[in-house]
C-alpha cells in the first residue's frame, strides 16, 4: 500500500519540514503530506534539483503550500544557515522529518573534516534538530521523525566510539549501518530530553526502497551496480510505498504521544540490542554535541 493522500489524516494548518525532500521517499512523503493539506518545506543541497522537486510536489499534490530551503547537511555551517532560514520562514514547525541520507562506497570527509556518512546521516540532522527544538516545543504537540534503517544491524560492534570516523577501517555497509544505528540511539536520547514537552521523537525503517541511492556518484563500482540492480527487483518498494511509515509517524493520531520508538511497516518493532543500549545513546549525544560545537569554533 502506498502513501497516498487518501491514507493521510487532515494536515491543514500544520507545517512539515522534510530534509532530502527532493527525491525518493522524502519527495513521496512531501506529496502525501502536502496533499493532506500541510504546508511542506523540503530541504535540498541543490537549488536546481530542489526547485524542480518543489514544482513536481506542488503539481502532484495540488498544493500551493510547498516551499524549498537550500542547505547542505554535509556542512555544519550550512546547516546553521539552513536552520536560520527555516526559523525565519516558519512561525511554527509541527513536524520535522529527518529523511535525508546516503551511502558512500569510499571514505571521504565532510566540510568539517568528519567522515561523510556519519556527518550527513547523523551529525547534520542532530544539529538541525537541536537548532529547531525551541520552535518545535513552541508548536507542541509536535513530532520529530528520523528515518533509520534495518541496516543498523550491520553495526555488529555498536558505535565503535574510538573510531567513529572510520579511520582504521572503512567498510561501506558497516559504516552506513553505524550511521543508521546512530539515528536510532539519537531518537532514544532525544525522546528522554523531550519528555513532558509535548514533542515526540520516533524513528523508522522504510523498507528496501528503490530510491536515488547510487545515482549521483555517491557509490561506485560493484556496490553501485548492486544497488541499481536491486532497485529494479520485484521485492524493492517504490518510493511511495517506502514513504508510508514516515507519513504515518508524521500524521497518524494512532501515534499521538508515542515517543522513543522504532517502527517498520507502520508497526512498532524491536531494534537490535546495540540500538537499545541507553548508555551508548547518552554517550553518542555527548560526543555529537562536542563534534558540532568544535565545528562551529565555539
Amino acid at each position: 500500500m502506498s502513501a497516498t493522500t487518501h491514507d493521510v489524516p487532515s494536515m491543514h494548518g500544520r507545517t512539515v519540514v522534510i530534509t532530502g525532500g527532493n527525491s525518493g521517499i522524502g519527495k513521496a512523503a512531501a506529496v502525501a503530506l502536502a496533499g493532506a493539506g500541510a504546508r511542506v518545506v523540503i530541504t535540498a543541497r541543490s537549488e536546481t534539483r530542489g526547485s524542480a522537486a518543489r514544482e513536481d510536489i506542488a503539481a502532484a499534490s495540488g498544493s500551493d503550500q510547498v516551499e524549498l530551503s537550500v542547505f547542505d547537511l554535509a556542512d555544519l555551517a550550512s546547516v546553521r544557515a539552513g536552520a536560520a532560514d527555516l526559523l525565519g520562514r516558519c512561525e511554527r514547525i509541527d513536524v520535522l522529518l529527518n529523511n535525508a541520507g546516503l551511502i558512500l562506497s569510499e571514505r571521504t570527509l565532510s566540510a568539517d573534516g568528519y567522515e561523510s556518512t556519519f556527518a550527513i546521516n547523523h551529525l547534520g540532522p542532530f544539529l538541525l534538530t537541536e537548532l529547531l527544538l525551541d520552535r518545535l516545543r513552541a508548536s507542541a504537540p509536535s513530532r520529530i521523525v528520523n528515518v533509520a534503517s534495518t541496516a543498523h544491524n550491520f553495526a555488529r560492534r555498536g558505535m565503535v566510539f574510538d573510531d567513529l570516523m572510520a579511520e582504521r577501517s572503512y567498510k561501506p555497509m558497516e559504516v552506513y549501518g553505524r550511521s543508521k544505528l546512530a539515528n536510532i540511539l539519537f531518537t532514544t536520547e532525544l525522546a528522554k530530553w523531550l519528555a513532558g514537552s509535548g514533542v515526540t521523537a520516533n524513528c523508522l525503517h522504510p523498507g528496501s526502497v528503490a530510491t536515488g541511492y547510487a545515482r549521483d556518484g555517491d557509490t561506485t563500482g560493484f556496490m553501485a551496480w548492486g544497488i541499481k540492480v536491486y532497485a529494479h527487483l520485484p521485492v524493492s518498494l517504490s518510493p511511495e510505498q517506502g514513504a508510508r511509515t514516515s507519513v504515518y509517524l508524521c500524521s497518524s493520531p494512532e501515534v499521538e504521544g508515542v515517543t522513543g520508538r522504532y517502527f517498520a511497516k507502520c508497526k512498532e518493532k524491536t531494534p537490535s540490542a546495540n540500538a537499545r543500549d541507553e548508555a551508548a545513546a547518552a554517550r553518542l549525544w555527548e560526543v555529537s554535541e562536542d563534534l558540532v560545537t568544535r565545528a562551529s569554533g565555539s
